[in-house]
Parts: C-alpha cells; sequence; structure tokens
C-alpha cells in the first residue's frame, strides 16, 4: 500500500505560478512512475503530466511549456510547477503513483483556483 498527501493548491491570479508537492509513504520501494491529474467542475478527470523513475517526463498538450513535473526519490516527493497559470487550470489536481506490482494509487487532491 502507498500512501499520498498533496499540498500546495490555493488561490492564483491568472499569470501567477503555484507549486504542488505529494509525499508517497508506505511501499514506497515499489514505487515506478509518478504523476498528476486534474479534474474541473462538471468535467471528467483529465492527464497532466507523469514521470517515470528514470525522469522521462510527459505532458498534457494544455500545460506543455507552463508546467513543469519533477521528483526526488530520496524524499518519495512528486512536484508540478505550474507558471503562468489561466482561469481554465482551475481544477482539483490529484497526484498518482503507479507500483511495479501494476497497482495505481491516489491522493484526496488539492483545489487550484485561478481567478481575478
Amino acid at each position: 500500500q502507498v500512501q499520498l498527501v498533496e499540498s500546495g493548491g490555493g488561490l492564483v491570479q491568472p499569470g501567477g505560478s503555484l507549486r504542488l508537492s505529494c509525499a508517497a509513504s508506505g511501499s514506497t520501494f515499489s514505487i515506478s512512475a509518478m504523476g498528476w491529474s486534474r479534474q474541473a467542475p462538471g468535467k471528467q478527470r483529465e492527464f497532466v503530466a507523469r514521470i517515470t523513475s528514470g525522469g522521462t517526463t510527459n505532458y498534457a498538450d494544455s500545460v506543455k511549456g507552463r508546467f513543469t513535473i519533477s521528483r526526488d526519490n530520496a524524499k518519495n516527493t512528486v512536484y508540478l510547477q505550474m507558471n503562468s497559470l489561466k482561469p481554465e487550470d482551475t481544477a482539483v489536481y490529484y497526484c498518482n503513483v503507479g507500483t511495479s506490482d501494476y497497482n495505481v494509487y491516489w491522493g484526496q487532491g488539492t483545489q487550484v483556483t485561478v481567478s481575478s
């Protein structure tokens, strides 16, 4: 089992920045890829970014060039640096990790609101 705790969400003006963090605990030795997804009101949850254990990253087209995903394996933590935020980035952001035994775990979510 892996437990995930996100932090760093909040209210920010358009054009601003936020950094999300997600700390994993439990069976962290089994973690492979780590990532972020988001769900806006009335919409389905969507992929945002992913980083493999080797550091390869993937991004949704809507966030490329603005968001950066990174991980600190020593701290079992994944980060999402979000710059040039837009109102359409408003959503609940969920951390997720995949494990070597093909399980996927999700955090509880953190609210990001982009508004003036």
